[in-house]
């Protein structure tokens, strides 16, 4: 008999594998049986043989109503999918001669990005000749490092790049 369904799982008498263990509808293991005796009695009841797991040995099937299966392994996917967090790199950026307030709000961002589970790239610009001001913005970029430490790790150090200094904040692993 052909998948009539897609090719991701092999079902009835694709399976060729001289013994296997079996799995009832309910979860109950019936034993080891060739792949034949298998198919021949989940054909009795009606239903189709899944093969669950080739990598165990002997190979894992379980009789089961392959639609219902097929729709079960989807809607795990999709929850598992759900719950992924795609961790994306927000940037905060500021002078090297930054007021005292306006630091605390770039700081505040940095730290809301931090728990929301993004990276946070903290970037200080240079304007013409501020350049020659690199270890003011060293201190800088440390003092941020510093107030952040309970909430994060630091993924990399302050790096001049071009006309800004960088670094990259990762948000602390629980």
């Amino acid at each position: 008999m052909k998948n009539k369904y897609n090719e991701k799982h092999i079902i009835n008498d694709q399976i060729k594998y001289a013994q296997i263990r079996l799995i009832d509808v309910l979860g109950n293991q019936l034993g080891i049986y060739s792949s034949e005796e298998a198919f021949f009695i989940a054909q009795q009841e009606g239903l189709d043989l899944v093969l669950i797991s080739s990598k165990s040995e002997p190979p894992v099937c379980k009789i089961t109503d392959y639609g219902k299966y097929r729709f079960s392994q989807e809607k795990k996917a999709r929850e598992a999918k759900k719950k992924q967090h795609q961790a994306s790199i927000k940037e905060v950026k500021m002078r090297y001669k930054i007021e005292e307030h306006d630091y605390k709000v770039r700081l505040n961002q940095a730290l809301r990005f931090l728990k929301s589970g993004d990276k946070v790239k903290v970037t200080v610009v240079f304007k013409g000749r501020e350049i020659q001001h690199v270890n003011l913005a060293i201190n800088l970029l440390n003092k941020m490092s510093k107030d952040l430490y309970n909430f994060c790790d630091i993924q990399q150090a302050p790096l001049k790049d071009g006309k800004n200094m960088i670094m990259v904040l990762s948000p602390q692993k629980k």
